[in-house]
């Protein structure tokens, strides 16, 4: 956590330095560089065919986006971007880990059922705005796919009244993808992730394979 820590005070200085460098320079060509903010409500889909989708669920994400200009006006251009994503799911699949092996079963008779994620991401976007270079509020639509790293998942519940948790499980798909759309206007947007790859690697649960995806919807800021 200290190490994740340190690693946002880098990205968030570094990102400052960028964006007062660049953001929306006056002339034929300009840069939107930006940091962003969401927060989203996460709803696990593919789950087995027995386990319930999810309980509430939420990911909080932050990070910069370099802006590389496509063309002369400044309106398409392409976003570059690493950030930090942290995301806390309540589920119903119960997940062990033992001998270095991941066992999943149902959540009947444990509570307080979690898996919480820390995640360094790499968003790549294709952006349209309706700016100029001395207009600081436009609609936007930003489309792309989005990267993510695991750099540690916990799962936690409670049986027979005993704390239980797993640590960086070893079924955990550490690297995962999905397509992200955001659409608004300023600072404030409608943010949207699809998911194309599972949450696990190598899963089964009564002999099936486990394709548990994250869809995430909510708000995303971008900040100058």
């Amino acid at each position: 956590m200290r190490n994740t820590i340190i690693l946002l005070i880098l990205l968030f200085t570094s990102a400052l330095g960028f964006a007062q460098k660049d953001s929306l320079a006056i002339g034929d060509r300009y840069a939107d560089d930006q940091l962003y903010f969401s927060v989203s409500y996460v709803q696990l889909i593919s789950q087995p065919t027995t386990i319930t989708r999810s309980g509430f669920s939420y990911e909080f994400t932050t990070g910069f986006i370099k802006d590389i200009i496509l063309n002369r006006g400044g309106t398409f251009s392409l976003g570059l971007g690493v950030g930090y994503g942290y995301q806390n799911i309540t589920h119903q699949l119960k997940v062990e880990e033992v001998n270095n092996t991941t066992l999943f079963g149902n959540a009947t008779g444990i509570s307080d059922n979690a898996l919480s994620s820390h995640n360094l991401e790499f968003p790549l976007e294709l952006r349209w705005r309706a700016s100029t270079a001395n207009k600081y509020a436009f609609w936007r639509i930003y489309t792309g796919v989005k990267f993510s790293y695991n750099l540690r998942n916990s799962f936690d519940f409670i049986e027979n009244g005993n704390p239980v948790n797993y640590s960086d499980v070893s079924a955990f798909n550490k690297l995962q993808s999905g397509l992200s759309l955001s659409i608004g206007y300023d600072a404030i947007n409608a943010y949207l992730y699809y998911p194309l790859t599972p949450m696990f690697e190598n899963a089964t649960f009564n002999g099936a394979p486990i394709d548990t995806r994250a869809l995430k919807f909510g708000v995303i800021f971008y900040l100058l």
